[in-house]
């Protein structure tokens, strides 16, 4: 059974959609997954072992037609994406039977939950979404001390992000008992910068910034190893869902009841209760951030006690 599958174009929706692609994929005998998607959704992905084939797909139309068109022929396609981009996609390729996600019909429930709930519409199928789903199973080997993954960033926008010195007292509290690892991408570099001069302002030596320096796949083999994980709402903290990896989150602008870790006991979720929230949005529309600014270390240690 030969399978195009468009992931959503987010590394933290891209695995949520996991437990679903597995439903998928459980359906029928010999899948063959052909993935279409951005680079960090399909770098997520790609490890699985029913993958053939993989496509990071241009955002230009006339190139995205160009890459398509003479694509093979397929038994079913899947799009978990809304966007009249997607709706051109779904048309340029041919398979025998297509179907397409439509956020305003999947409203209600986990991010997770929508996913599944859309393939078992798709299939007429009653299946339930099971865990998150990443690949490799390679474990990077521990330090002697434990280690604690911070993880400061959000791609999603500056709303989603909490103060640089907060996220630096949390490590400085817990660096007798942890080695630190902090984690980022390439747009992430300052405010982990800003992290890294407050841990050696306070003598903090066993500390290492790897933000901007880490491909995806070895951004899923740090956070595998990590005991200890302190996120915002972003990509990183479904990876840790995925490895079960003991989790504090914290939420701002975002709404913790569709986009939190999908099925980690061990997880904790630490937000404020405003009456602006949950906004959604990129940038704070009051332009006081009072969500994030209002989170103090103290309640994110407080936390961290509770799941230890």
């Amino acid at each position: 059974m030969k399978i195009l599958i468009e992931l959503p174009s987010w590394l933290g929706d891209s695995i949520m959609s996991s437990p679903a692609i597995e439903n998928i994929i459980n359906q029928f005998n010999n899948v063959e997954l052909t993935l279409l998607g951005s680079f960090v959704s399909i770098e997520a992905i790609k490890h699985h072992p029913n993958v053939v084939k993989t496509y990071v797909l241009d955002k230009e139309y006339v190139a995205l037609y160009k890459n398509l068109k003479d694509f093979e022929k397929f038994d079913i396609f899947f799009s978990f994406r809304s966007s009249y981009r997607s709706t051109f996609i779904k048309f340029l390729i041919v398979s025998a039977k297509k179907y397409q996600f439509k956020k305003n019909k999947y409203k209600d429930g986990h991010q997770v939950e929508k996913y599944n709930n859309f393939i078992n519409d798709s299939l007429d199928i009653s299946s339930m979404p099971g865990r998150l789903v990443l690949y490799p199973l390679k474990k990077v080997q521990n330090s002697r001390r434990k280690l604690l993954g911070i993880n400061p960033g959000a791609s999603y926008g500056s709303a989603k992000q909490w103060l640089p010195k907060e996220f630096a007292d949390v490590a400085i509290d817990l660096a007798s008992d942890y080695d630190i690892i902090i984690l980022g991408g390439a747009d992430e570099q300052i405010i982990a910068s800003d992290i890294e001069h407050s841990l050696i302002e306070n003598g903090i030596k066993n500390y290492q910034n790897l933000a901007g320096q880490t491909s995806i796949y070895d951004l899923l083999l740090q956070i595998k190893s990590l005991d200890l994980f302190v996120t915002g709402d972003s990509g990183p903290m479904h990876i840790a869902a995925a490895y079960k990896i003991p989790t504090v989150a914290i939420f701002g602008p975002t709404n913790d009841l569709e986009t939190s870790q999908w099925m980690n006991k061990k997880n904790i979720v630490v937000k404020k209760k405003l009456k602006c929230q949950p906004c959604m949005r990129r940038v704070c529309p009051l332009q006081h951030h009072h969500c994030m600014k209002l989170i103090s270390s103290f309640e994110v240690l407080q936390a961290v006690k509770r799941i230890n």
